[in-house]
């Protein structure tokens, strides 16, 4: 939204999307919710946050709240729930950098991880 772009300054900001279980909340006979929110450090405001459809997770709330985002220019922080290929594409589409943190519960990725890290430090690099 542009109203986000009026409220950061113009240098970089970092924005860090993470998922919430509210467990205080009572809908019906239901007791939890789960959100998902963006969150802007330079300026301490929460910019966006979107429920997670019933029995879904994040990855599927995830692109909603980008789409919902002007993130030009941003570095997105994602926790490994939120480490997808089609996210991290989004996050490019939108003219953003991204951090995803990967968990070594993903094995394969997590090894091409270390891998990459080991050459490039053999090279001096890292």
């Amino acid at each position: 939204m542009i109203w986000v772009k009026t409220i950061c300054s113009e240098r970089t900001e970092l924005v860090s999307i993470d998922g919430k279980t509210i467990s205080g909340a009572k809908h019906g006979s239901k007791n939890l919710f789960h959100m998902v929110s963006a969150f802007c450090h330079a300026n301490g405001v929460s910019l966006a946050q979107v429920k997670t459809a019933e029995k879904s997770n994040e990855i599927t709330a995830i692109p909603e709240l980008i789409k919902s985002l002007y993130l030009a220019g941003c570095i997105v922080s994602i926790d490994a729930m939120g480490c997808q290929q089609s996210i991290a594409l989004q996050i490019i589409e939108r003219k953003s950098d991204y951090i995803l943190a990967v968990k070594n519960n993903q094995q394969e990725l997590y090894r091409g991880i270390e891998d990459t890290f080991h050459f490039e430090k053999q090279r001096g690099r890292v």
